[in-house]
């Protein structure tokens, strides 16, 4: 008997859209990408990502600018974009997108994406001084506890901040990071990885707190696609208050370039300190 092949699935299966009417895109929230609370945010921003891309229809006008409200947690299965270029000037074009699932409004995305532009590079945000990646091995030991499925996606070299739930002093986190799969660094890949590390707030808590993501803000920082490799991200968190915080986060290639900035709004559910 001939060995049954098996074909495992791509982050470009995981994020396909098809045409389904004018400025719409159907496509589905993929197994495999959960957190504590739903799948990742980062991932489902990444196939919102794809439609805005798709409206905007032209490869000079990358993203530098998208920020993305989740309004429900998404369930495994069908989702559908809707994609509106809402002004398209000589260089810059801003985009409005919606995704739904089961008649449901799930998220609200607004983003600018734009040809360069001629100008000086004032870098004063340089990249940490860190041990370099090691390999690309999957994800081991984070911190307590089994890693949540859409890590196995990943490669994750701490570098940053304390374990999770070791009642830290700072919230920081990070190291090098990407998708395990060889690919280009596109808009998708990047917002799975401003998203991906555990929670900057999680090392100063003393168990777990599932985090849902309110809003999070990309701001790409150089022309895209990049090459394949690996990211280094370190993430920050200065205030927890009234049940939610702010996570800052920055992506840098190993050659120091910074890639992109992130900020998101997040919930931290049932904490204890």
């Amino acid at each position: 008997m001939e060995p049954t092949e098996i074909t495992l699935r791509t982050f470009d299966d995981d994020t396909a859209l098809t045409p389904a009417g004018e400025g719409v895109w159907e496509g589905a929230i993929a197994d495999g990408w959960a957190t504590p609370r739903g799948p990742l945010g980062g991932y489902v921003m990444a196939i919102v990502l794809h439609g805005m891309e798709l409206a905007v229809a032209d490869a000079e006008r990358t993203p530098r600018s998208v920020t993305m409200h989740f309004l429900r947690v998404p369930e495994v299965g069908p989702v559908t974009v809707s994609a509106t270029v809402e002004r398209a000037g000589r260089s810059l074009s801003t985009v409005s997108a919606r995704l739904e699932q089961q008649g449901k409004l799930l998220g609200l995305a607004l983003g600018a994406y734009s040809k360069p532009w001629t100008g000086p590079l004032l870098d004063g945000a340089p990249m940490p001084d860190v041990a370099p990646p090691e390999g690309r091995e999957p994800v081991g030991d984070l911190g307590r506890g089994e890693p949540p499925a859409f890590t196995q996606r990943l490669s994750m070299q701490h570098r940053f901040g304390e374990p999770p739930f070791t009642s830290a002093e700072r919230g920081e986190t990070g190291g090098w990071l990407g998708l395990r799969e060889e690919r280009p660094l596109d808009a998708g890949a990047i917002a799975v990885l401003a998203d991906a590390w555990f929670p900057a707030p999680w090392p100063r808590l003393r168990a777990l707190a599932p985090a849902p993501t309110i809003d999070l803000t990309i701001h790409f920082r150089t022309a895209l696609p990049l090459p394949d490799g690996l990211l280094l991200g370190r993430f920050t968190n200065r205030v927890v208050r009234d049940g939610f915080f702010e996570e800052d986060g920055e992506l840098w290639t190993a050659d120091g370039t910074l890639v992109a900035q992130s900020r998101q709004l997040a919930l931290l559910i049932g904490a204890e300190v």
